[in-house]
């Protein structure tokens, strides 16, 4: 890499991760490949783009330990960058394009464009938009069902609630997770219509602060049981819930995207679970064998990507009913007599209405 556009990197403020070797300096040749893993020219070289830390515990935790398995699995070599802005996207998606990459996971609706422009630019390479809409012949969706596992998480909800109310702390109210609240809603009504559900939105996904004063709000209003779709910011709501029984009251939380359940075990009754890392290793595979295809990859609870996941720690508070609600409807969900609600945002598609 030459001096100028070393310097122009760090000004940029991208981080570049080898996951094999640590950290990647400039002046050493394309991210995560060359003599700083040890492997050879002929090694499929896999990148990954986050725009939230990977210490999150939850949505970009997961995509990091996806990207190690492919390495570990595949001997692939692996990069990872966090960005902030869309001018970063594009920037990183430039950089991994032309330090010759093959395959690039985009974690997150939010970098759907960039990854279109990209791959026009870039007919060799190949994106994966975890949660995109859009598809190109090398542009390709990655869509996780979540809201299967935030159904069943509204059934939890639903059952276990004392005083009639729930609520939800978003970060960003874009289609994936408008979907994930949708079915989290229609999981409490199918346990008890009755239920009140609160729903706040905070406008980023990791404002620690931020996602606490929600769940704060919403625990004044009456709500016992909180879940989230957030990032980082999913620990100010499980330190709300923590708060809240420390000064006498009994609250609960459910966690989103990752199994949370030892995040915070003394609160968390469960969490709305994808597993994150077999789905990147299974699409790899699909690459390296050349059967990716040109439509979106879509997992649920059929292939085990999607599932919930009581939390063993706290197993004396739920009630065999409850147990057995969770269990029925995911079977319901995979024979396709349960069609939990959802909301399309990849082009072509049709809403699913609850069934």
């Amino acid at each position: 890499m030459s001096e100028a556009k070393c310097w122009l990197r760090r000004l940029s403020g991208l981080a570049i991760l080898s996951i094999a070797m640590g950290s990647v300096g400039c002046g050493e040749g394309r991210p995560g490949g060359g003599a700083r893993d040890g492997g050879d020219d002929s090694a499929l070289r896999v990148a990954l783009l986050t725009s939230g830390p990977v210490s999150d515990a939850g949505w970009y935790a997961g995509a990091y330990a996806g990207l190690q398995m492919i390495r570990d699995s595949l001997g692939a070599r692996v990069s990872h960058l966090q960005t902030r802005t869309p001018g970063e996207f594009d920037e990183a998606f430039l950089t991994y394009a032309t330090d010759g990459y093959d395959l690039i996971f985009a974690h997150g609706f939010e970098y759907q464009d960039a990854a279109v422009r990209a791959g026009e630019r870039f007919p060799d390479l190949t994106i994966v938009v975890s949660g995109g809409g859009r598809v190109l012949r090398n542009v390709v969706p990655l869509i996780f069902r979540l809201e299967e596992a935030s159904y069943l998480a509204g059934l939890v909800a639903g059952m276990k609630t004392s005083s009639g109310r729930v609520g939800m702390v978003g970060g960003v109210e874009i289609p994936p997770v408008k979907g994930t609240f949708d079915a989290f809603r229609a999981g409490v009504a199918a346990a008890d219509p009755s239920v009140r559900v609160l729903e706040t939105f905070i406008g980023n996904w990791d404002d620690v602060a931020a996602a606490k004063e929600a769940a704060v709000s919403q625990l004044r209003a009456g709500a016992d049981v909180l879940i989230h779709n957030t990032d980082a910011a999913s620990f100010g709501v499980f330190q709300a819930v923590r708060e809240a029984n420390a000064a006498g009251t009994t609250t609960w939380a459910l966690g989103m995207n990752s199994d949370q359940n030892a995040v915070a075990p003394d609160v968390i009754l469960g969490s709305a679970v994808i597993r994150i890392p077999e789905a990147f290793l299974e699409v790899a595979r699909r690459y390296r064998d050349d059967r990716l295809g040109q439509e979106p990859i879509y997992t649920g609870v059929d292939q085990d990507v999607i599932d919930f996941v009581f939390n063993p720690a706290l197993s004396g508070e739920i009630a065999d009913p409850v147990r057995s609600a969770v269990d029925d409807a995911r079977l319901r969900i995979r024979a396709g007599s349960l069609q939990v609600p959802r909301v399309p945002f990849v082009e072509g598609e049709v809403e699913s209405p609850a069934g």
